[in-house]
């Protein structure tokens, strides 16, 4: 059964930070493409950044140079450094293994608020 969890999520200041894991089990972990993605209340899920197998990485434009996606096979997860954190961040932020076909996890809130 493939699970991926997502924690690390919650509440942060503008120009704050945070960092989101993803914790994946019954999949081949170092072959999977891993992802982040995001939505908003009232809005469709986008891609913010995605991993693959031999670690090259990209952004979606609105979080490149402050969000960072980073790997570890060896701990089967995911990680996505947010940095720089602005209120249009806020979203639930879904973590995904995708190779052909995609899983996904729960997802996690994160707002950006004064």
């Amino acid at each position: 059964q493939v699970q991926l969890v997502e924690s690390g999520g919650g509440l942060a200041r503008p120009g704050g930070s945070l960092r989101l894991s993803c914790a994946a089990s019954g999949i081949v972990f170092s072959i999977y493409t891993m992802g982040w993605y995001r939505q908003a209340p009232g809005q469709e899920r986008e891609l913010v950044a995605r991993i693959r197998p031999g670690s090259t990485t990209n952004y979606a434009d609105s979080v490149k140079g402050r969000f960072t996606i980073s790997r570890d096979n060896a701990k089967r997860t995911a990680t996505l450094q947010m940095n720089s954190l602005k209120p249009e961040d806020t979203a639930v932020y879904y973590c995904s293994a995708e190779k052909g076909s995609a899983y996904w996890g729960q997802g996690t809130q994160v707002t950006v608020s004064s």
